[in-house]
């Protein structure tokens, strides 16, 4: 079996890359929309308060929130480099995982953003919502939050269409057809067995972010009890809906349901959902390591444990998908003359 996604035969030529005026606006727009976060982010680490009320917890964590908003730095400059590759003629000599597995993180981090925050502004329209922190105080300034998750928002309609017009250009056959259509052995058993274990798997964390969907706070911190507004219902009602689409994203490759669906149907649920899950499921981890003083505001056993099984069922359904894209390369290689 392969270990890359090489260009297949039948893909544009690497020229088709970076020409046109729609790519060089796309790439324009998804540079420009970073400019609002990164510079939030540089002041904050600076010491400015812009942004920030008084009272709000971020300003009693110097240390960690300078650590988390570095990261959060290199990985909106990610973004820059990303557009860069997806659109210049040499992004298609770049090794595959080095292109996908960022884009595969770009999609996780900002999809639940793009989906979620439209979703709580309605909410607000009826009343609900608001982002607040212990006994109430403002986490931020409402505008924050309006122009760094517009931002996102931008950032991931621009670099989604240029991944889209990429992958047509370098990888398209690997997802034509309908899955009645594919090879019975394009995924064996090693694979189906990967995709029940992922949907095993998924019943813990769907079930708990299920509940506090509903309105139950069993197994939440204390802080993040009191912060539970309709704001924290609609993301945990947008983690359900994604666990879900990579289950059923990886149950259809591995046993062919959908037979009548596109390819592309049940890779694009298996992307979004295993990157979604996963990507947030080890940021949250990652944050609960951060030392919080206060013991209200540390995450419980119950959400750890959540957290957890959401990534290792993201990361399940991933490794499935790139066997797929995998196997497919490698067949499409071998027809060739």
């Amino acid at each position: 079996m392969t270990q890359t996604l090489a260009p297949t035969p039948g893909t544009a030529p690497a020229g088709s890359v970076g020409a046109g005026r729609p790519r060089r606006i796309l790439r324009a727009v998804a540079i420009v929309s970073c400019v609002p976060y990164l510079g939030l982010k540089t002041a904050w680490i600076a010491g400015s308060h812009i942004g920030i009320p008084a009272g709000s917890s971020l300003l009693e964590h110097r240390l960690s929130m300078a650590v988390a908003n570095g990261v959060s730095v290199l990985l909106d400059s990610a973004v820059i480099v990303l557009a860069l590759v997806l659109t210049r003629p040499w992004g298609l000599r770049v090794p595959a995982w080095l292109l996908v597995l960022p884009a595969w993180v770009a999609t996780g981090l900002l999809a639940p953003i793009m989906t979620g925050f439209p979703l709580q502004l309605v909410v607000r329209l009826f009343g609900g919502g608001g982002h607040r922190g212990p006994a109430g105080e403002p986490f931020l300034d409402e505008w924050v939050f309006a122009v760094v998750y517009s931002g996102f928002i931008v950032q991931g309609l621009a670099l989604g269409a240029l991944f889209a017009l990429y992958a047509r250009d370098r990888w398209a056959p690997l997802w034509r057809g309908r899955v009645w259509e594919l090879p019975v052995g394009v995924l064996g058993a090693a694979q189906r067995v990967t995709a029940v274990a992922a949907g095993l798997l998924a019943l813990f964390p769907l079930t708990v972010h299920l509940l506090w969907a509903c309105g139950g706070t069993a197994g939440l911190s204390e802080g993040r009890a009191d912060e539970a507004t309709a704001d924290f219902q609609v993301l945990e009602v947008m983690y359900v809906v994604f666990l879900a689409a990579a289950v059923a994203g990886a149950w259809q490759l591995a046993f062919r349901r959908g037979r009548t669906l596109p390819v592309l149907v049940p890779l694009a649920l298996a992307w979004v959902g295993s990157a979604a899950v996963a990507c947030w499921g080890g940021w949250l981890s990652l944050a609960s390591l951060g030392g919080v003083d206060d013991v209200a505001d540390r995450p419980t056993q119950l959400m750890n444990l959540t957290y957890a099984g959401q990534m290792i069922v993201g990361i399940l359904v991933a490794s499935l998908g790139v066997h797929f894209l995998a196997e497919r390369s490698a067949g499409a290689k071998c027809r060739t003359p």
